[in-house]
């Protein structure tokens, strides 16, 4: 099911980063304060992506997951946005687990200047064997669930 506000009860929240290859993941603490990274899946095949989600849901108590929504600059939809909503759509009837969207906008230029300030270079992703978009992926994760709770407390502050 996908939700269009926040859900209301203290549970722990995963935030996705989709894109066509890979998917950015990051859980945040049992306080609901801070964003972890927990890494970048290959986006496909979809059932193992699902399959592996679900099983991340399952060990780290994970009951709602927020998909972040690629909106342009404008405010409006496109091609990237509308391949988020319907991935959000397929994970939300293919697990019944709770899915909610929300606006992504500048994660990625914001993962990447956090990488680049923390001295993280192409060099560097080539001895540990991962790719500088699979870092990327996984900090727009972080940052997309870091926002999240961020305007929920703004809100519940107002």
């Amino acid at each position: 099911m996908i939700q269009t506000g926040p859900v209301s009860d203290r549970t722990r929240t995963c935030a996705l980063d989709y894109g066509e290859a890979r998917v950015g993941v990051a859980v945040d603490d049992e306080l609901g304060a801070l964003a972890h990274p927990r890494g970048a899946l290959p986006a496909h095949p979809e059932p193992a992506l699902f399959a592996e989600l679900v099983k991340l849901a399952r060990e780290s108590s994970v009951r709602r997951f927020v998909v972040g929504l690629p909106f342009d600059m404008r405010g409006g939809e496109g091609d990237s946005a509308r391949k988020a909503r319907a991935f959000a759509q397929r994970f939300a009837d293919a697990t019944g687990l709770d899915v909610e969207l929300w606006d992504e906008r500048l994660t990625t230029t914001e993962a990447r200047r956090a990488l680049a300030s923390a001295g993280l270079r192409e060099r560097t992703n080539k001895r540990s064997g991962r790719s500088i978009r699979a870092h990327v992926d996984e900090a727009s994760a972080v940052t997309l669930l870091q926002s999240w709770p961020d305007a929920h407390r703004e809100r519940g502050a107002a």
